[in-house]
């Protein structure tokens, strides 16, 4: 047998031990989990069993408390067990509990309203190995509220296991939330200032913009034979299995804006794209987006070029409402002049 040098020997103990200990962690955590929705299942069948008064629901909630902190220690209040019996009342069904997530997960889950939305973030939270907080983050965000501002939400509102339709709709976002970024609202700053803070927390950013982004580089140059460019930021997603370009800008959104990045997404094509590529994807990230020349520019027939907002601050539900809906009703009106265009002229 060969002998190995010490520092080998504890690497190699060292990393049995960490993926014993790792399953042993999914394995308790899986068990916690099963044994909550048991839990809820028993109190609300107890429930169920005639006794429908909220006074003795709430003795019998008290009660348990007492007796279960006793004998098993913390994690059984009055409020965790009103929280076990709400994590059965959502998901009733067994079979349909991801092993992949914590009881942390589903401690957030279960508090939001939306089933749809709620479906949406259990298989993401599972399929994309979300963490706690980033599943938190998201929710607090309306990370589901922001993808349906196309009008065709279908693909999204999975209640099984099947993902997603892999369609540049139905990952990118509109608006982007980056309060990450640390920039002041209030205060002037540049498209420079911009950039540098995205890459300082490009994680953060690629997490924000959707699934399967890898970050390629910034200020990437193209030569042609007149002219040089630089594209502010290059990703490449690989759900889409294509090139995703930025442009930052300050301000409304402009037609000149959208003529340049429309540039931009030909030059990529013909000399950055690889055969097994799919289309290049553009996207101009603004501050303001003038809502006449979204509606009126090649952003409504070119499905691969993107105009998107970007907040630097957590919006209220309203104030998001309020812009999905503004986006939404745009779009609609756009392709119901579109179709009436040629009866217009015409007459």
């Amino acid at each position: 047998m060969k002998q190995i040098s010490p520092l080998s020997l504890y690497e190699s103990i060292r990393d049995v031990l960490s993926q014993a200990r790792t399953q042993a962690y999914y394995a308790v955590n899986s068990s916690m989990v099963l044994a909550y929705w048991d839990t809820g299942r028993l109190i609300v069948e107890n429930e169920q069993a005639g006794q429908r008064k909220a006074a003795y629901g709430k003795a019998v909630i008290k009660e348990l408390s007492l007796k279960l902190t006793k004998d098993f220690g913390p994690g059984f209040s009055e409020q965790s067990l009103r929280n076990y019996r709400q994590f059965y009342l959502i998901f009733p069904i067994r079979s349909t509990l991801w092993s992949e997530l914590t009881w942390s997960h589903y401690k957030c889950l279960i508090r939001v309203p939306n089933a749809d939305a709620r479906h949406y973030y259990l298989a993401e939270a599972a399929s994309q190995q979300w963490n706690v907080r980033t599943l938190q983050r998201h929710i607090h965000t309306f990370y589901y509220e922001r993808l349906l501002r196309s009008p065709d939400k279908s693909a999204l509102v999975q209640k099984d296991r099947t993902p997603p339709a892999m369609q540049p709709r139905n990952i990118l976002k509109d608006p982007l939330v980056l309060e990450f970024l640390d920039l002041p609202s209030h205060l002037d700053y540049k498209e420079k200032d911009l950039e540098k803070a995205i890459i300082s927390h490009i994680q953060h950013f690629m997490l924000e913009l959707g699934k399967g982004f890898a970050f390629v580089g910034r200020q990437q140059y193209i030569r042609t034979e007149n002219s040089d460019f630089f594209i502010d930021l290059v990703f490449y997603n690989c759900l889409l299995k294509c090139y995703v370009l930025i442009d930052l800008k300050m301000g409304s959104l402009t037609h000149q804006d959208i003529g340049q990045m429309d540039m931009y997404v030909r030059m990529y094509e013909a000399f950055k794209k690889m055969p097994d590529d799919n289309p290049t994807i553009g996207i101009i990230l603004c501050s303001e987006k003038d809502q006449a020349v979204a509606k009126f520019s090649v952003l409504q027939e070119n499905h691969h070029l993107f105009a998107t907002k970007y907040l630097l601050y957590l919006p209220t539900e309203e104030e998001l409402q309020h812009l999905i809906e503004t986006d939404r009703n745009i779009l609609e009106e756009a392709i119901a002049s579109y179709h009436t265009w040629p009866a217009t002229y015409s007459s």
